[in-house]
């Protein structure tokens, strides 16, 4: 299991085109990928779980990786998370 926090920088947070674009991204890999976001945790590979963490423009949240290809799995999430999820 690996993690790392990331800062969320679209300027509307992670709402429904994003999040998408997050699970899209997630659901690639085999690994388990979450996130830790204040007190709860949300599935990466969920829109209606990202969308439930109401994770706003700012934010730190913590991707958690876990399984086979966990890396990759981590350093793509955090690439499309810095780079605007496609906004």
């Amino acid at each position: 299991m690996i993690s790392r926090k990331v800062t969320v920088k679209n300027p509307t947070g992670l709402h429904l085109r994003p999040a998408g674009n997050l699970c899209k991204e997630a659901i690639k890999y085999k690994s388990l990928l979450t996130f830790r976001y204040k007190d709860g945790t949300a599935n990466a590979k969920s829109v209606l779980s990202v969308l439930g963490a109401c994770v706003k423009c700012g934010e730190e949240i913590e991707l958690i990786c876990e399984g086979v290809d966990e890396e990759q799995a981590l350093e793509a999430l955090v690439k499309a998370i810095e780079s605007g999820l496609g906004e």
